[in-house]
């Protein structure tokens, strides 16, 4: 028997590393030395950490293995990951080594970083968060792993044309992804469509079974990510869809070359976008073939790796806890079912205790368009047998419903996963929340609401089983890595244990009040708006003063993240300096970012409308040296960088109880950015921590809010009459002030903010809106004050790290543990 071959892990030694940049550079690209350009040294410096992190992966895989240990599965639709490289590079702790080896081959670090592409991998909040999530597993030392799906495209590039957003192809793989492992030999089946048929046994018992299926395959390509330190390889498994045959070999000899080849195209598309449209009812299966696709990939990847040691079906939930990132991935609970009962063929009973005690969900909004919702006409076609598995689940679930309230028919119709009327559909969130043994929010009144507001009658079922955990970012990326300046002074005066642990950033408080550390946090700002500044005018044109306050809105372009209020104080703003002459305490740059989904009108309108009030401000020389507005196109992962270093102010201002948490409000004051917001999700968690005079609050609480919609009591004309500031706003876009070559270009929306419908109530939270940024310019106009505040709300941040989040995801949902290095003997 041949001697088994030990793995020899590389160095990360300069030379080494240098070595083997240029290796890959040889023999990965086929490039010699003197054929060397920034493009392929980006690519073989990726190779060679790719060749250390799986040195690490392995170690972190046998780690694992050797304690036994429980691990967690978090199922995701999208993943932010954001530019890996430079992310990679900080937290192995090769920055020196890295920056050094660069420039002996005449590249800088910085120049490495912008030609890699932003991973298309998600939207906003709910993928960066996952990622988040993952970079604190690895930094904990947390056996877990992320499925996603692989998509070719993502969701779109934004473009600005004629004064609009423009959707084009993100093709982010271009360039390929030397960071991943392709693993062609874990490919996966998956079965979809076909009949069911009944089958009996010779005991009398019926089987159902699945039978004239169509199929696809689930190509798995592995991404490490890697913890701080370097010690722990935690794997995002993405999934990508292939043909099972590339083309039908029979037609193709008959001369019909496109129809030989459909079968491939039509499989490839269900990793080719995220969210494709469901405007079209082609684009609403796909959707679903989507969702199912990444549940099915994933479950039988996690079933695989439970089964291959050796391990009873009946212990899955003693090592395996799979977490549902929102309900795309709500078809584990049929999906577990159907293994369990099909393919295990365990008792119905045990089969439910099994899959309840795996599977926990995390609730994501309050907004009821989008909790899904599949009719079960579609659900009958593409997966006929998890359709099966639904509705015995209901009907076992309304039985117990009936017991514990007899006779309230109102509380079943509420409770059932299939929603009978006007149309027959599968409500995905019921269903997670049935089979799952935790649901949570993700910040305390999101999880209240959730209770409250979301779902009351489960909560009256099972109290135990609803809990928060508030949302948390990775200071590794936003803050050590985006902003390594602050991040340089920091240590210098903590020194690194904040990195991994942010509560010790509270030894900053004290140095709020010392004039040199003040001094030294307001230049690093400053220079931080001088990056911005000098992205801004090279991407737009706009030339920006970084002596201005920098106030930025960056979030998905939606009415209820009211990017419209915000764009209404600017109009008020530069009407009082062009008609009234007041001088504004401290000149301003507004700067906004964010997507609008493709279909929606009023988000893209809003894009539009920030776009020609810029325009129109822009260039007006009355107020050049005061007020500037910018619309940063296509924002990601890596505009994101570069705009949270520089804000003064983070504009925080849904209306209440609307947002479920934020994270851009916890990157924006990690980096010492001030907010104006609302009590709204993570808001009202992030001011009790810095300290309400550290924080601008205006506008209606969710009580008052929930009063006014369910009375019908708000009337805006009121407001409108009231405050002549609201009818000054108002009359210009009726008036088309901004828009003088179609001057009705915006009258729909002067209509829209006038009518009691409007259910995001802008002009009741208007003036004490325009009262808070009056207050927050007043302050920075004293330079000194302002960077104490600034100076607090880093210090105060410490709770906000994800690291938090997932200890106690760990404690209190998944039971997982700790497997540092040295922790198995």
């Amino acid at each position: 028997m041949p001697p088994r071959l030990r793995h020899t892990q590389k160095d990360s030694t300069e030379k080494a590393l240098k070595g083997s940049i240029l290796d890959h550079l040889a023999h990965s690209l086929g490039k010699t030395y003197e054929e060397r350009a920034p493009r392929s040294l980006a690519s073989s410096l990726a190779l060679s950490l790719r060749d250390r992190l799986v040195d690490r992966m392995f170690e972190t895989r046998a780690r694992f293995r050797a304690a036994g240990a429980k691990r967690m599965y978090y199922l995701s639709i999208e993943y932010l990951l954001g530019r890996c490289i430079g992310n990679n590079v900080c937290n192995m702790r090769l920055d020196e080594h890295i920056d050094k080896i660069l420039s002996d081959l005449g590249v800088g670090i910085d120049e490495m970083r912008e030609l890699e592409r932003d991973p298309a991998l998600g939207n906003g909040g709910l993928g960066r968060l996952a990622a988040c999530f993952l970079d604190s597993l690895a930094t904990m030392h947390l056996p877990g792993h992320g499925y996603g799906i692989h998509y070719e495209y993502g969701l779109f590039k934004q473009v600005i044309e004629k004064g609009r957003q423009v959707e084009k192809p993100d093709y982010w793989m271009a360039d390929g992804m030397p960071l991943q492992l392709e693993r062609r030999d874990q490919a996966v089946l998956v079965p979809m469509y076909g009949r069911v048929e009944d089958h009996s046994f010779p005991d009398g018992s019926f089987m159902p079974t699945w039978v004239d299926w169509e199929d696809i395959v689930g190509v798995p390509y592995d991404v490490p990510i890697v913890g701080f330190g370097g010690q722990t390889v935690v794997l995002l498994r993405l999934f990508a869809a292939k043909a099972s045959e590339s083309f039908d070999m029979q037609i193709f000899d008959q001369g019909d070359y496109i129809k030989s080849i459909h079968q491939k195209v039509y499989s490839e598309l269900v990793s080719k976008i995220l969210y494709p449209s469901e405007s079209i009812s082609f684009g609403r299966e796909l959707r679903l073939v989507q969702e199912y696709f990444l549940v099915f990939c994933s479950i039988r990847d996690i079933t695989r790796r439970f089964l291959k040691q050796n391990r009873n079906i009946e212990d899955f939930p003693n090592y395996v806890a799979i977490q549902l990132n929102d309900t795309h991935p709500a078809l584990s609970v049929a999906e577990l079912m159907r293994v369990f009962v099909d393919e295990r063929r365990l008792p119905w009973e045990r089969a439910w205790e099994l899959t309840n005690r795996t599977l926990a969900f995390t609730n994501h909004t309050l907004m009821p368009e989008s909790l899904e919702m599949w009719p079960v006409e579609l659900m009958q076609k593409v997966l006929p047998r998890h359709l099966q598995i639904i509705y015995e689940i209901n009907r076992r679930f309304l039985q117990q419903v009936e017991l514990n309230f007899p006779g309230d028919v109102g509380r079943l119709r509420r409770m059932s996963v299939i929603e009978e009327t006007p149309v027959k559909q599968v409500r995905m969130a019921n269903l997670a929340v049935v089979g799952s043994h935790s649901v949570n929010g993700v910040s305390a009144l999101h999880s209240e609401l959730v209770k409250t507001r979301l779902f009351p009658d489960y909560h009256d079922l099972w109290p135990k089983k609803f809990n928060n955990k508030t949302n948390g970012i990775t200071p590794r990326r936003w803050l050590y890595k985006c902003n390594p300046s602050l991040a340089s002074l920091i240590t210098d005066a903590l020194g690194e244990g904040w990195i991994a642990d942010l509560d010790q950033l509270r030894g900053l408080e004290p140095l709020a009040g010392d004039p040199a550390f003040a001094d030294a946090v307001a230049k690093i700002k400053r220079g931080n708006k001088e990056l911005l500044a000098h992205y801004i005018v090279s991407t737009t044109g706009i030339t920006v003063s970084p002596d201005a306050a920098f106030d930025i809105q960056a979030k998905r372009i939606h009415e209820y993240k009211r990017q419209l209020l915000n764009l209404m104080g600017i109009i008020l703003q530069y009407l009082r300096i062009v008609e009234d002459g007041i001088v504004p305490p401290s000149p301003a740059v507004y700067v906004f970012a964010g997507k609008a989904a493709p279909g929606y009108f009023e988000a893209k309108e809003i894009i539009r409308l920030i776009l020609a009030v810029g325009q129109t401000i822009n260039r007006d020389k009355r107020v050049a040296d005061l007020l500037k507005v910018v619309f940063a196109a296509d924002y990601r992962v890596s505009v994101a960088e570069k705009l949270v270093p520089a804000a003064d102010i983070s504009e925080q201002i849904s209306t209440a109880g609307t947002e479920a948490s934020g994270t851009g409000n916890m990157k924006f004051s990690l980096n010492g950015a001030l907010t104006v917001g609302t009590l709204d999700g993570a808001n009202i968690e992030i001011r009790q921590a810095v300290g309400p005079e550290n924080f601008y609050l205006f506008g209606l609480t969710t009580p008052e809010v929930e009063d006014l919609l369910s009375r019908g009591a708000y009337n805006p004309w009121d407001f409108h009459a009231a405050h002549p500031e609201i009818r000054r706003v108002l009359d210009a876009l009726s008036a088309g002030r901004f828009t003088p070559l179609d001057p009705g270009a915006f009258h729909w929306l002067h209509d829209k903010l006038l009518s009691p419908n409007e259910r995001y109530l802008h002009l009741a939270d208007f003036m004490a809106y325009v009262r808070a940024k009056d207050d927050m310019f007043r302050d920075y106009a004293d330079k000194r004050a302002w960077t104490a505040k600034s100076i607090l709300n880093t210090a105060r941040m410490g709770v906000f790290s994800s690291d938090r989040t997932i200890a106690q995801y760990a404690r209190d949902i998944w039971n997982i543990h700790p497997v540092p290095p040295g922790a198995v003997l």
